[in-house]
């Protein structure tokens, strides 16, 4: 690839202390300021603890509506139940991918009382043609997402999209998401390069170590804990690290629609949150 069609940093952003659900400690890496830059992408949290006390009260029974929620477990055991009567435990590497569509009231739930549990919640945009689809499921083993090692050493998980000849385990024609998991090696730095069309917003995220945007001669840190966002310019972005860094490497066709959110409700007009809100009250969510 030509390095000066590479993509440049556009912004670093440091990810917010909160907690969701029954008081689950995480950090809302992207949050509501950010939706319209980073259309598709609603929301990225991160969580990690191995303390019991931040996790064990998970996130029982809540509704959503009008978009998918992608789960990604690094480390520990977390079970989802749901009301079109979907259940799954997330355990080490697993990927969960559910399209809330028109309606659906669902819980994750810690099933272990110690240890680190880790991971990531994405919450995906859907267009306005399907936020009323049925609701849709799917568990993804960790031995099922496809994974290949470049020739500098990354080791790439695929969880949707494509990457260097290795399609994911979900696509999507609407927003096209790529989201993979990069693992660069332990010592001297190694690079990765991502085709990525112009019209696509990327992102990167470091969740151990630390990282460079590089486009030619120019290099730009990322720290642990930071959010890159890429700017929309050049057809592929490269990324340099070592020390055994890994990054999350995100990128959407944006939906350029409306974006009207209410808590877990995500619609394209303020009338359509209310009818969600009464449906959700009529207990007519799937």
């Amino acid at each position: 690839m030509n390095n000066p069609q590479a993509r440049r940093l556009e912004r670093l952003v440091r990810g917010q202390a909160t907690s969701d659900g029954a008081g689950v400690k995480l950090t809302r890496v992207v949050a509501n300021e950010l939706h319209q830059r980073l259309d598709p992408f609603l929301m990225l949290d991160a969580f990690g603890s191995d303390k019991a006390g931040d996790y064990i009260a998970g996130f029982p029974d809540h509704p959503h509506r009008g978009f998918e929620t992608v789960t990604y477990m690094l480390h520990g055991r977390m079970r989802h139940r749901d009301s079109a009567g979907n259940e799954g435990l997330l355990k080490n590497g697993d990927v969960q991918w559910m399209t809330a569509g028109r309606g659906v009231i669902h819980s994750e739930m810690p099933e272990q009382e110690e240890g680190l549990m880790s991971g990531f919640q994405l919450w995906l945009n859907l267009p306005a043609k399907d936020k009323m689809c049925p609701p849709w499921y799917r568990d993804i083993p960790s031995a099922q997402v496809p994974e290949f090692t470049t020739d500098q050493g990354v080791t790439v998980r695929v969880i949707a999209g494509h990457s260097q000849g290795t399609n994911g385990s979900v696509k999507r024609d609407a927003t096209q998401v790529l989201y993979l998991d990069l693992h660069f090696p332990e010592g001297a730095n190694a690079h990765f390069d991502q085709a990525l069309p112009s019209s696509h917003n990327a992102m990167a995220y470091v969740y151990q170590g630390s990282m460079d945007v590089v486009c030619g001669e120019d290099t730009a840190a990322v720290p642990a804990q930071h959010l890159a966002i890429l700017r929309n310019e050049g057809d592929h972005v490269r990324l340099s690290a070592g020390q055994g860094a890994r990054a999350l490497l995100l990128a959407g066709q944006p939906l350029r629609e409306p974006i009207v959110q209410y808590g877990p409700f995500v619609m394209n007009t303020k009338e359509q949150i209310i009818a969600a809100m009464d449906d959700y009250r009529a207990g007519r969510l799937a």
